[in-house]
């Protein structure tokens, strides 16, 4: 069944519109008509069944039938800091970690970061984000994930006090994994965790250091060194199979 993410507003009682870009992709592509049956987000998690009453070039009406008892969001928060990388590296990163099932995106200026005279890094945000929303539809994500501004490695610090577990993957750990981390903490206490990814250059030693002071766990993802757009791809992955959903049940 085809997904579509509707503003709260556009939901009034038993009828919901389609508006936007949406309302070609219905008539155009997916050829959708009057009796067809849709699932509608209204961006907040709230889900619901609803049948096409109308279709016309502007908006597409709906009758909402029932609310759906709908949640395809892991019961563990991931929320990636991502060093900002070079070229369209955040496109492809805002669409697999929403697919993924990463709560937040935050694009990081670290030490390292070759982009920082172009902060048109700002103006790209309705891009990712539009990207992140595109990508909800196709994984059938119940909340769509928020990418924010980028911020300073200062700043991010401060940021990452409200994560219960914070993992820092590092080309220069040894040993040290994330099997190992999980075995140490209380898994049942873990209902948040920040994934820090650094840039293309990696981390200086310095900001590893200041990761450690304010109790990050310094780990390994291998052997084999990953690139940046990789990394917390695979890091985000292994926690939602040791701590979420990813995986099925047992």
């Amino acid at each position: 069944m085809h997904k579509f993410f509707i503003p709260q507003e556009n939901i009034n009682g038993e009828t919901a519109v389609i508006d936007g870009e949406d309302v070609k992709h219905i008539y155009k592509v997916l050829r959708l008509e009057e009796g067809d049956q849709v699932s509608l987000n209204d961006c907040q998690g709230a889900e619901y069944l609803a049948e096409i009453t109308d279709v016309s070039k502007k908006e597409v009406t709906l009758k909402i039938i029932k609310k759906l008892e709908t949640n395809n969001e892991s019961p563990v928060g991931i929320y990636l800091y991502q060093g900002i990388p070079k070229s369209q590296k955040m496109d492809l990163i805002a669409q697999k970690a929403t697919e993924l099932g990463v709560m937040e995106i935050t694009p990081v200026i670290t030490e390292r970061v070759v982009v920082k005279s172009e902060l048109g890094e700002y103006r790209k945000l309705d891009r990712w984000n539009r990207i992140a929303l595109e990508a909800c539809k196709q994984s059938k994500r119940t909340l769509i994930p928020k990418i924010n501004q980028p911020l300073e490695f200062e700043d991010m610090l401060k940021a990452l006090s409200a994560a219960d577990l914070i993992l820092v993957p590092y080309e220069n750990q040894e040993g040290k994994g994330l099997r190992k981390v999980c075995r140490d903490i209380d898994r049942a206490k873990v209902k948040s965790v920040a994934i820090v990814i650094g840039p293309e250059g990696g981390f200086e030693p310095s900001e590893i250091d200041e990761l450690e002071r304010i109790g990050a766990h310094i780990i390994t993802l291998g052997p084999r060194i990953l690139r940046t757009e990789t990394a917390g791809f695979v890091c985000s992955a292994l926690v939602l199979y040791e701590l979420g959903d990813l995986g099925g049940e047992l």
